[in-house]
């Protein structure tokens, strides 16, 4: 249909042999289903584009996630869609695991470590990343106590609501992080995965990629007054403006999250045949 043609795959469950049920009327599948929802248990869970461990990693899923999952294989991969971006991909399904207690806080640093008990001296149980969200069920000195028992540093959370004012200032913490494609923590991310991150942790809404975010967000700017917080899109990727003279991106040149002049990124990036598309200011 013509109304298929128009609906973005990556975020819209549906297959010629399957799709969500409220998509039922706009696209052709022989089996619409309601879906089932979950939660991720894992720290990060990849998002693949087929049920392989080697298909392509389109995006990454954060602890405490729901997704809501269409059809589960008996090799134990799951399909499904994140809750946060409408993300659609496979996940491991032992990655998930059915929804526990309504998160109420946020790691809202790179990343923290999970004690089994108030002592730094324990052995971890795990380490979350930036974004990752948890049901905390009471403060114990330096300690916030999860439901399941884990202690996390207590600065390291925050209440769902409390938010960075400046998103900039996250994607800076994520400096040096090295650069995975469909990655979204600071063991690997790409460039439309840091500035996802970064404006989830100022409460801000922002689609998964590149080409989504410069549809989606704010109003266009001209190059010559880039300031913080502008994103500056050429193809196929995004650049967060720290200044009107320093970009912060997520890139394969530097294979990490980098500082690098705004003018030398515009030089290098001609001498590769490409330009700015876009600078968006939010």
């Amino acid at each position: 249909t013509g109304d298929e043609m128009t609906l973005d795959k990556r975020t819209n469950a549906f297959r010629p042999d399957l799709a969500a049920s409220h998509l039922r009327g706009e696209v052709e599948s022989r089996h619409f289903v309601d879906g089932t929802v979950y939660e991720v248990i894992d720290p990060i869970a990849d998002v693949r584009r087929a049920p392989a461990p080697d298909a392509a990693l389109d995006t990454q899923a954060l602890f405490g996630e729901r997704v809501t999952v269409y059809e589960t294989t008996d090799e134990g991969w799951a399909w499904g869609q994140l809750a946060s971006d409408n993300y659609v991909g496979w996940l491991q399904a032992n990655a998930l695991a059915t929804p526990g207690d309504a998160a109420t806080h946020r790691v809202i640093v790179p990343r923290t470590l999970c004690f089994p008990g108030p002592d730094i001296k324990l052995p971890p149980l795990a380490a979350l990343p930036l974004g990752a969200t948890v049901a905390i069920a009471r403060q114990e000195g330096r300690f916030a106590v999860a439901q399941n028992g884990w202690h996390l540093p207590a600065g390291h959370v925050a209440p769902l609501a409390a938010t960075y004012r400046d998103f900039v200032a996250v994607a800076e913490m994520l400096l040096g992080a090295p650069y995975l494609w469909g990655g979204k923590s600071v063991l690997g991310i790409d460039c439309s995965g840091l500035v996802q991150v970064s404006m989830h942790a100022a409460g801000l809404a922002c689609p998964r990629d590149s080409d989504m975010q410069q549809d989606a967000l704010g109003q266009t700017v001209a190059i010559e007054d880039v300031t913080r917080g502008d994103l500056v899109f050429w193809k196929g990727h995004v650049a967060i403006a720290r200044d009107a003279r320093t970009l912060i991106h997520a890139n394969a040149f530097h294979m990490m999250v980098a500082q690098e002049p705004l003018a030398g990124a515009l030089t290098r990036i001609a001498v590769a045949g490409s330009a700015v598309t876009n600078v968006k200011r939010l």
